[in-house]
């Protein structure tokens, strides 16, 4: 049965991600508390592994629901209470980075790459396939390398890729149970998830999660084999190339608000 294997959030874009056994889905179609918080320059450029590959040696914890995140980076170690001093954390990163940074919060949206866009999918087989490409590449380390938010157990490697191009059905997850307390929405008849774009990568996946040093051409023999296993399902049209991986999907407005769970089935809907 396809379900809901795991779900994680990165409320602070750029940093460690979260774990939930379940999530909600923003007004803004994302999941709660993702990217909520980025660290941007005075150009409004975000730190992250983009930017530069120190911040793989950035470590952090996050709780969620004191908004409070722990740091440790180059033998300091930190915490703050983001609700309430976010002036001291934008300090502490502005030093540690030798750059001006702000930290800002969006509690609607958060502050995901693709601002008309939501969740992020992967299933687990296609973790597990990647993973398999490389010598020291591990399911967990591909797991961290691709940062998806939604992972979907019980379905083949590179399920995700049917749900773009021409007439592509779209998923549903479980029931939003009795609606949400904070947004005031009403129960549904699952949340619907509708694939918008292959996720092209970034220089991130390249690099080891826990060094920031870069797999040998990793790039080159990716693009390799997932060209050779790309499957009959997918619309090739739908790609630009194939140094891609995962889904960007969109979560209709009718469904925001809905609930997400770990275990949840996960059903084709046209």
């Amino acid at each position: 049965m396809a379900q809901i294997q795991r779900l994680t959030v990165y409320p602070v874009k750029g940093l460690d991600g979260v774990t939930r056994r379940e999530a909600t889905v923003t007004p803004g179609g994302t999941l709660r508390h993702d990217r909520e918080f980025a660290l941007f320059d005075e150009a409004g450029d975000v730190l992250n592994g983009k930017r530069t590959a120190r911040v793989h040696d950035v470590a952090t914890e996050f709780d969620v629901e004191r908004s409070e995140l722990a740091v440790e980076f180059d033998e300091e170690r930190e915490r703050f209470a983001l609700d309430e001093e976010p002036e001291r954390a934008s300090r502490w990163f502005s030093s540690m980075f030798d750059a001006e940074f702000t930290l800002e919060r969006d509690r609607e949206l958060g502050y995901v790459d693709r601002r008309d866009m939501g969740p992020s999918i992967v299933s687990t087989a296609t973790l597990r396939t990647v993973a398999s490409w490389f010598d020291d590449v591990t399911v967990a380390g591909a797991r961290r390398r691709l940062r998806a938010n939604v992972e979907v157990s019980g379905v083949p490697p590179f399920w995700e890729d049917r749900f773009v191009g021409a007439d592509a059905p779209a998923f549903a997850v479980g029931s939003s149970g009795a609606g949400d307390t904070e947004t005031g929405s009403g129960p549904t008849e699952g949340v619907r998830f509708e694939g918008v774009t292959p996720c092209g990568r970034c220089v991130v996946p390249e690099r080891d999660p826990e060094t920031g040093e870069p797999t040998p051409e990793f790039r080159e023999r990716f693009v390799e084999r997932r060209e050779a296993t790309f499957p009959d399902w997918a619309d090739p049209d739908a790609f630009d190339h194939y140094y891609t991986v995962m889904l960007i999907s969109r979560v209709p407005e009718r469904d925001r608000g809905g609930r997400i769970r770990v275990g949840d089935e996960v059903s084709i809907v046209e």
